[in-house]
């Protein structure tokens, strides 16, 4: 057999094999996310209420959410919430793992205990955070003497979410930062001790640029994330008090599952895909300016 084509022979059948092998996942992928994606698109442009034929109406369904006071009440919300998530959520992991790096004793432990409840159940935590606010029977109205309706009050209802969101997140981002510190050699913070520099310019001028990467990762990561909140919305206020905690994803859910209006939740859904794609590009466009040694 000539040389040629045997090298032709075994590449074909190595690319055979490697597709077979990629099969199974471009096949969940395709039947799970792109063909749902696409038709999901389609029924943004049509009125269906999952029981009689599917209308085309056009641009009717973004015309209704620009138009309803409600949508921008949510929409506000949304906002309110991720941005509040994404700063404390990343602040507070920061300093934590800052703290943590400095190998104080019992770290280990502090390391398991604020990573749990990253991988505890949103239903476990929902239900322990419902009763520590009850301002009856709770733990804050027992131990803190703090009597407030936290998840009946249109004032403190965001508040108490943002606290549990922030709670569940700070395990992972902490992780995340503690392995990028892992990476820095010490002798530059050796160098900043020996030029004088305290605590505060240390943190400012060494471990903030050193770990300007992992830190626009997670603010990213972050913030996707939190405009995509449902579980935590629906199992602790269901959006109220008066549509106090509605958000884009919830009001989705509603509109699909409760009003039978798919037409609309898609329409919904596609707004939020283009507030997180323009929020994602504009903080891409920025990574030079917020990363530290940042190259294409």
């Amino acid at each position: 057999m000539d040389m040629g084509n045997f090298l032709k022979k075994i590449l074909n059948e190595q690319q055979f094999a490697g597709w077979l092998f990629i099969l199974p996942a471009f096949a969940g992928i395709l039947i799970f996310i792109i063909i749902p994606v696409l038709c999901s698109f389609g029924l943004s442009f049509c009125k269906w209420d999952l029981i009689n034929p599917i209308q085309f109406v056009g641009v009717e369904n973004y015309r209704v959410i620009f138009t309803e006071p409600l949508f921008f009440k949510i929409l506000v919300n949304t906002i309110v919430f991720a941005f509040a998530t994404s700063v404390f959520g990343v602040i507070i992991p920061l300093i934590l793992a800052c703290i943590l790096n400095t190998k104080i004793r019992g770290a280990e432990f502090f390391k398991s205990a604020y990573f749990l409840p990253f991988i505890t159940p949103m239903i476990v935590i929902g239900i322990i955070w419902e009763w520590i606010f009850d301002p009856n029977i709770g733990l804050l109205a027992n131990v803190l003497n703090i009597h407030i309706n936290w998840l009946y009050d249109t004032n403190f209802a965001m508040p108490a979410l943002i606290i549990v969101s922030v709670w569940k997140l700070i395990g992972y981002n902490m992780v995340i930062f503690l392995s990028a510190m892992s990476g820095i050699s010490n002798s530059i913070f050796e160098a900043a001790k020996i030029d004088g520099a305290g605590v505060l310019q240390t943190f400012k001028n060494v471990t903030v640029p050193m770990l300007s990467s992992a830190i626009f990762f997670v603010v990213i990561i972050t913030a996707i994330s939190s405009f995509q909140v449902f579980d935590l919305i629906y199992l602790m206020t269901q959006g109220g008090p008066l549509d106090s905690t509605n958000v884009l994803v919830y009001a989705i859910y509603k509109n699909a599952f409760e009003y039978f209006n798919v037409g609309k939740a898609s329409a919904i859904a596609y707004v939020l895909f283009a507030i997180i794609l323009v929020l994602t590009l504009i903080q891409w466009s920025l990574r030079k300016k917020l990363v530290y040694n940042e190259i294409d």
